[in-house]
């Protein structure tokens, strides 16, 4: 996910001449129609964004393809030149996007407002699960953390963004109640997964992850688990030792598929997620869909 040192320099070039062009124009921070340039690594903290800014915001997300791997994701000139122009940028942190300091660093600018949502939850551990828009308890504070970064970036709408924040968290409603049906039925129940991705639901839901450390550090990490961690994986779905494993389809490697193949032989459910938001959907509803399929999972 990150570039060489020459790249960033040439990209660094390119965005100077950028923020000469758009100084010229004055339209830093400000796209056609008068909107707030809006730019998040995840595609999930840009449709929260854009609920919250409404009419006011253009949202650009970068990782928005759900049959992509984001750890394979490299920025080029035209991600560089998004961030350039934004008056606010959401990032991740706690690792997973690191792509983004660079290309900031590339285009340094006073003006812009940087809500970074590891800081805000207070994400500092090297060893921290990264994918933090799982997080439903905590959903609230990330919400507020972006609210407060569009009323910094945009003072004029600052009434505005607070309703958008109350009505975001009000549409957070269903995806709680499902959370909660899951923990009031199922609480306890042994899951496990390919890697950490949905980690933040699990413990909400109440859950018990039984996967291997070692297996799922490694999927994450893009390299090849032990012949162990394969085997005592492999073990949790033989030996019938969970109800439900949750598969990553962004991150599909052979194997990753042979454990999936393996939890279907053994009629272990399998639920699919994703890291990154599908075209067409909210928030929410993602989130909800993937909840409910869980809660199918189990149930069967």
């Amino acid at each position: 996910m990150s570039k060489t040192l020459a790249g960033y320099l040439a990209l660094a070039a390119v965005l100077a001449a950028g923020g000469v062009a758009l100084a010229a124009t004055g339209t830093s921070g400000r796209p056609a129609g008068g909107c707030v340039a809006v730019v998040a690594a995840e595609n999930a903290y840009g449709s929260i964004a854009a609920q919250i800014g409404g009419r006011h915001v253009a949202v650009t997300s970068i990782l928005r393809d759900p049959a992509a791997d984001p750890h394979l994701f490299t920025a080029d000139t035209g991600t560089g030149l998004e961030v350039a122009r934004a008056a606010l940028v959401i990032q991740n942190g706690a690792g997973y996007d690191t792509f983004m300091g660079k290309l900031e660093d590339a285009a340094p600018s006073g003006r812009r407002v940087v809500v970074t949502v590891a800081d805000a939850l207070g994400i500092h551990a090297a060893d921290a699960n990264p994918h933090l828009w799982y997080d439903v308890p905590r959903l609230d504070r990330v919400a507020a953390a972006i609210a407060a970064g569009l009323e910094r970036a945009d003072p004029r709408h600052r009434p505005a963004y607070r309703a958008g924040l109350v009505r975001f968290q009000r549409r957070l409603a269903p995806l709680r109640r499902a959370v909660a049906a899951i923990r009031a039925r199922d609480g306890g129940a042994p899951v496990a997964y390919t890697e950490a991705v949905p980690g933040y639901l699990l413990n909400a839901a109440g859950l018990r992850n039984l996967t291997p450390p070692a297996f799922a550090r490694a999927i994450e990490n893009g390299s090849e688990p032990t012949a162990s961690a394969v085997a005592d994986m492999t073990g949790l779905l033989t030996g019938h030792r969970v109800r439900a494993l949750l598969v990553n389809t962004q991150a599909i490697s052979p194997i990753t598929s042979r454990i999936r193949s393996e939890a279907v032989a053994a009629g272990i459910p399998v639920v699919g997620v994703t890291e990154t938001l599908p075209a067409g959907e909210t928030f929410q509803a993602w989130q909800l869909r993937q909840a409910r399929a869980l809660t199918r999972a189990l149930g069967r």
